[in-house]
Parts: C-alpha cells; sequence; structure tokens
C-alpha cells in the first residue's frame, strides 16, 4: 500500500520529482567533495614537510604537565633536534562594554615565539608580542633543567596520619672492575624545632668483602629543597649540567675513612619518568630514576687505599614518601646500552591493600623506552637460612616479554626497627648475577651481568616465611 501510493505521488508531479531527486543527488556529490578535500587537508596537515606537521602529533589534555612528557624520549639525541612544540594555548570570549552595549570578542593567547615559528598570521609580524620570562622559561628548557625538575625534593604533604614517616633520598650505585658502591643520600621527617633529620650512607663491595661508611646530618626545610643539590655534614650533591658531581668524606668502623670525589653523567631520554601511588589519609609514595645507565668516573680513598672508578657505569634514582609499613621488591640491571629495572611497593593496609598494588619492568636502550609491562611476577626462592637465594622476574606486554633471574651473590642486612623507614623487618640489599632472556619492542635480549636487588624479610620467622612476593 505504501509503495503504491509513492509511486502515485511521484507520477502525479514529474517536474517536481526529478528536481528533488537531482537535488538529492547535488547533495550527496557535495558532500562526498568536501569529506575527500577534508582529508586531504587534514592529511598536508600533518605532513612532516609543512610547518607544523610532523611523524606523530601529540595533543595534551590541560592536566598533563609537558614538561615531563618533554624530559623523557624526545629529549634522546636522536629525537630533541627534530621536536618542535606547539605550546600552550588558550582560547577564550571577552565581552568589550561601552555605551552601545556589549560586544563578543574571541580571544587567544599563547608563546608569541612559539606561535611565529608555527607561522600564526596573525603575530607573525607583530614586533611588540615578546616572550615574558616565564614564557622563555617554557620554550627554552634544556636537558639539565629537566633534570633539575625530575630531581628535586618534594614539599612534605600535610598527612598527620603519615607525617612522622615522610623521608626523601637520592640513591647512586656504580661498579668499575670488582669495586662496587652504594650510595645514600637521605632526608628524613621534621623534628620538634623544624630540622629535618638527614644522613649519608655508603656500601662498598669489593671482591664480596662489603664496608659501611656514615655520616649524619641536619639539614632546614630550604635546604632540603636544594635537591638534587644537597651538602650534609662534609658530603656534598652537585648538578654540573648532566653530570652529576659527588664529594665524600665518611667514616666507618675502626677509624676508618672513604673520602673522594664521584662523576656520573646522565643521559637525555634515558630515564623512568615520575611514578607517585597515593592512598588513604593522604598516604603517598614516588619514584623516579634520572639516570639508567651513565658514565661513572672518580676515585676514593678508603684508607689511604685509593680505588679507581674510571671507565665505569652508574644509575641513579630517587624515593620520596611515607614509609611507615612499607615494605618493596625492587632490581636493576645493565648491559652495554640496555638497562632493566622491576620493582613492586607493599603499602600499609591502612593506606591500600598491598596486594592490589601493581609491579612492573621496564626496559631502555640507547634513546629511550624499548618497552614496559605492569603483568608481573616476582618470585623469591629462599636457601636454608630463610634468605634469598634467587629471585625470578617475569614480565609481559604488547611490547615486552622478558625473564630476569637473579642469583645472589652477597648481602647486607639493616634492621628496620627503629626511625622514618621502620616496618618491623629486616631490609635486604643484595648483590649478584642476572641472567636475562626474552625480548623488548624489535630487539631479543638474551645476557649474563652484575646487578642489585631489594626485598625484605620477618626478623623472627625468617627462616619460615618470605615476604609477599608474587603478582600475577
Amino acid at each position: 500500500m505504501i509503495g503504491r501510493l509513492a509511486l502515485r505521488s511521484l507520477t502525479a508531479h514529474p517536474v517536481r520529482s526529478a528536481v528533488l531527486a537531482a537535488g538529492f543527488g547535488v547533495g550527496v556529490s557535495v558532500m562526498a567533495i568536501l569529506l575527500g578535500v577534508a582529508d586531504v587537508v587534514l592529511m598536508q596537515a600533518r605532513s612532516s614537510d609543512l610547518v607544523g606537521g610532523g611523524d606523530v602529533v601529540i595533543n595534551l589534555d590541560p592536566s598533563v604537565p609537558a614538561r615531563m612528557v618533554m624530559s623523557g624520549t624526545l629529549q634522546s639525541n636522536r629525537l630533541r633536534d627534530r621536536v618542535r612544540a606547539a605550546g600552550p594555548s588558550h582560547t577564550a570570549a571577552l565581552f568589550l562594554l561601552g555605551e552601545g552595549g556589549a560586544i563578543r570578542v574571541d580571544a587567544h593567547g599563547g608563546i608569541p615565539s612559539v606561535e611565529k615559528a608555527m607561522g600564526d598570521p596573525e603575530v607573525a609580524f607583530n614586533s611588540d608580542w615578546r616572550d615574558t620570562p616565564d614564557d622563555v622559561a617554557w620554550t627554552q628548557t634544556s636537558p639539565d633543567v629537566l633534570l633539575r625538575q625530575l630531581d628535586r625534593f618534594h614539599e612534605v604533604p600535610n598527612a598527620p596520619m603519615w607525617q612522622d614517616s615522610w623521608a626523601e633520598w637520592l640513591y647512586f650505585n656504580g661498579r668499575a672492575g670488582d669495586a662496587r658502591f652504594y650510595l645514600t643520600f637521605m632526608v628524613g621527617p621534621a623534628q620538634i624545632d623544624g630540622a629535618r633529620s638527614a644522613g649519608v650512607r655508603l656500601q662498598l663491595d669489593r671482591g664480596g668483602q662489603v664496608e659501611n661508611f656514615n655520616a649524619p646530618g641536619r639539614l632546614s626545610q630550604a635546604d632540603a629543597l636544594h635537591a638534587p643539590e644537597l651538602t650534609i655534614g662534609d658530603n656534598r650533591i652537585q648538578l654540573d649540567g648532566l653530570v652529576y658531581v659527588i664529594d665524600l668524606d665518611l667514616h666507618g668502623e675502626g677509624d676508618r675513612t672513604a673520602r673522594g670525589r664521584l662523576r656520573i653523567e646522565a643521559s637525555p631520554g634515558r630515564l623512568v619518568p615520575p611514578i607517585e601511588i597515593g592512598g588513604a589519609h593522604g598516604w603517598k609514595t614516588g619514584y623516579v630514576v634520572p639516570v639508567m645507565s651513565g658514565r661513572l668516573s672518580g676515585t676514593l680513598d678508603v684508607a689511604g687505599e685509593r680505588i679507581s672508578f674510571e671507565g665505569g657505569a652508574g644509575y641513579h634514582d630517587h624515593n620520596w614518601g611515607f614509609w611507615r609499613g612499607v615494605s618493596w621488591q625492587w632490581g636493576q640491571a645493565q648491559q652495554g646500552d640496555l638497562s632493566l629495572i622491576y620493582g613492586r611497593v607493599f603499602p600499609p593496609r591502612e593506606a591500600a591493600d598491598p596486594d592490589r598494588i601493581r609491579g612492573f619492568v621496564g626496559a631502555l636502550g640507547p634513546d629511550g623506552p624499548l618497552g614496559y609491562a605492569s603483568n608481573v611476577t616476582i618470585s623469591e626462592i629462599n636457601d636454608d637460612h630463610g634468605q634469598p637465594r634467587t629471585i625470578t622476574v617475569q614480565g609481559r606486554s604488547r611490547l615486552l616479554d622478558v625473564r630476569m633471574r637473579f642469583d645472589v651473590g652477597s648481602m647486607v642486612t639493616t634492621r628496620m626497627s627503629q626511625g622514618t623507614l621502620s616496618n618491623g623487618l629486616n631490609f635486604l640489599q643484595m648483590r649478584g648475577q642476572y641472567t636475562v632472556t626474552g625480548k623488548a619492542g624489535d630487539r631479543e635480549i638474551s645476557f649474563t651481568a652484575p646487578g642489585s636487588a631489594e626485598t625484605f624479610r620477618e626478623k623472627e620467622s625468617s627462616k619460615l616465611q618470605a615476604p609477599r612476593s608474587k603478582l600475577q
């Protein structure tokens, strides 16, 4: 019935029907042409041959810190000169008020030099529109400035439940020949007088023989916020461009001393950006790796004996947060231009469910990340005395499929019964050998190399029980 009525309507007015059909045809044709032109314009806009185009276009939400994005792989030697930032911009509606009423004006704000470089015709020939000091700080951020930003210390959050357990530290390790060192500059919570407790600790391993050296100190909050440049007693960290210069004057048992200067050089792009975990009642902890693998140099004088680290390899990370009741698993290995790192944090149950905090494994090559995984299993096998004998780490994702086996060679045990990091456990710092196999990106991985690992054990029941150690 409906078809018959439509046919009669069309035949009753043949001219109108023909015009209507032609109009629909023209409309569809015009729409197809416009879509085709729009597609060509979009392709041209993204062409690397045009100003403002590129191989990859990254659009950031305003809540994403652009400096942190720019500090990672985009700062690698191969990419840094090819990156052009469009800069932050803002568009708003302004109203001009006069006797005749209100007139709406569309306003656009941005960084003058960046807008000109991108060919914005509205500002290209406007000599009066210049960068402010804040604009210059954004546009001329260099790798060394970004390194300072990543490695800065944090204001202590207002979280009364955890306040007395806040600590932040800079950690370094390095090796050359059979000599290895593990160094920590730590700043703890504020004391009654407002000053913050601080200290420096060095573990020196030569052929499996471990010596410990220390230096206590106190810092004001203002001095602590100068990090990564810190001075604790006669020990100092300075950042000279991309090089950490570390001066040490420490004391150990039997009036033995360790004095000298070490240098670790960072590489643009070879870093792990900041990771922060939050929980109930304001609890938080964070981690960043400014130097996954850097050139190491310098010497230490230990009780008159000179130890050279020239031509060695170094590593540096930075931790901050509330640490009461916290434990973790961590490890790091490197060979040549390849670095791998794994970790998992166990928060106190008052802050978060430890079983739901995922671990991670990351692999970095000479020009930045090769792949990472949060589908991670970390398994610890004890010896007959309840101490770690081997640690096996498996991580799998679309870009990373890796297995790391760590055979413990030596270990230093620290009782965590008092102080900022008190958690009722023993803290184990281990040195040993990693055997790594798998694939990161399109790179096959297979090597054996020395490395480090950390974990915890129950004090009284360590012979019978390992800590929480698996994440499926």
